[in-house]
């Protein structure tokens, strides 16, 4: 028996991972201390009452022989599919029900899609990036290639003719940086893919962030897109979901590549390999999309926004170099005075009792920068911009 020696090539721990172990060796150290943080991506706000309505609805007809459902499609329930289709049509983008499959969410999606690829394809990947991309092609033993994000380019590069790639990703909004593509940035990227006869992973988590009306939510709002990109979304930002589990992937057919329908590839790895969403669970994700439940999601997004903005806010009035905090529920911030981004993150912690994220967590290029979220509560959001404020680490 051999092992897979790739992982030798992974962090020993995955980056939340440790910086949990190092909060928590901090509140031993300082039983009273009030940590307040800023860091993981997790929501706060509770699932809408739409969405526990007709979750509760979902388990008293599990609960009657007439209406208990046992194995579901793995793919998903047609009701969800099609809703999702109605929802991609409002943005002028036509999809199919069986081009949407619904998952447990958007993170294992993007490592399992991998299944439908050789191992010996070269991947192009944005540095810094969410650490999920690098890791899941490591495991595999694939050939990475970064793409230079950097402040000079607003954390937003664009494809280099030059470059060969047969798998590239990207995240708009992005994770970790908040930066958004504009629809010619994004059709850069298809027509770089087409050219490349690459497939294109589009991580859209974060569209219902985005308020400027001029920049694209999904990548088939995009002339192309169809024909080499593959798109993942979740309902844990959105709509609180991340206790809950639920995603979807849109692959279309139009995606054939070697001959190969990569839609009829993913149809066949996923009644393979996965089971599929609970029953009560998608109830719950269709109801987001119900009157009700958009109008009462929406509140839940400019909750998490007006965070966002306060800690901008503070950031700019500190003098602070920032990207996201608008279209973005992340604000991905150059650490003061040259400090590395782990020495910081200990600062921050040991001073004031903030959490946040270091930059170098997320690739190289994130060195000297560190990410904060939006996804506290309001109080806690302007008690720690003030802990901030009086930390002492910044200077105009």
């Amino acid at each position: 028996m051999k092992i897979n020696r790739c992982y030798q090539q992974l962090e020993q721990s995955y980056l939340f991972s440790t910086i949990a172990q190092k909060v928590r060796a901090y509140k031993e150290a300082h039983p009273d201390a009030a940590v307040i943080s800023l860091g993981i991506g997790d929501v706060t706000r509770p699932l809408c009452p739409a969405v526990t309505q007709a979750m509760q609805q979902a388990v008293a007809e599990m609960g009657k022989a007439e209406t208990f459902r046992g194995y579901g499609p793995e793919q998903g329930y047609d009701f969800l599919r099609q809703t999702l289709v109605a929802y991609y049509a409002r943005r002028g983008v036509t999809l199919q029900p069986d081009e949407v499959f619904v998952s447990d969410g958007a993170k294992s999606d993007l490592g399992n899609i991998l299944d439908l690829f050789d191992a010996d394809n070269t991947v192009l990947i944005p540095d810094p990036v969410y650490p999920v991309y690098v890791d899941t092609n490591r495991m595999a033993g694939r050939r990475i290639l970064f793409m230079d994000a950097n402040r000079q380019n607003g954390f937003l590069p664009l494809p280099d003719p030059s470059v060969r790639a047969d798998i590239i990703y990207l995240c708009s909004p992005n994770n970790p940086t908040g930066a958004v593509y504009s629809a010619a940035q994004l059709k850069a990227f298809v027509d770089y893919a087409r050219a490349q006869h690459a497939v294109l992973l589009f991580d859209a988590a974060y569209e219902a962030f985005i308020e400027d009306p001029s920049l694209p939510h999904s990548i088939y709002e995009i002339e192309g897109a169809d024909t080499c990109a593959i798109e993942f979304c979740s309902f844990s930002k959105t709509a609180g979901f991340t206790g809950t589990r639920c995603g979807y992937t849109v692959v279309p057919s139009g995606l054939v590549f070697d001959g190969m329908s990569l839609n009829k590839m993913w149809l066949r790895r996923q009644t393979t390999k996965f089971n599929g969403v609970p029953y009560v669970v998608q109830r719950g994700a269709a109801a987001v999309f119900s009157p009700q439940g958009e109008e009462q999601i929406r509140a839940g997004v400019e909750y998490y926004m007006e965070n966002a903005r306060t800690i901008a806010r503070a950031l700019t009035e500190m003098g602070v170099w920032f990207t996201g905090g608008q279209n973005s529920p992340y604000i991905w911030m150059q650490c003061p005075d040259g400090m590395l981004s782990w020495d910081f993150f200990g600062a921050l912690l040991e001073r004031v009792g903030v959490v946040g994220t270091p930059g170098a967590g997320f690739g190289k290029n994130g060195e000297g920068f560190f990410r904060l979220t939006a996804f506290g509560s309001h109080e806690n959001t302007r008690a720690a911009v003030e802990r901030m404020r009086k930390s002492g680490l910044f200077r105009r």
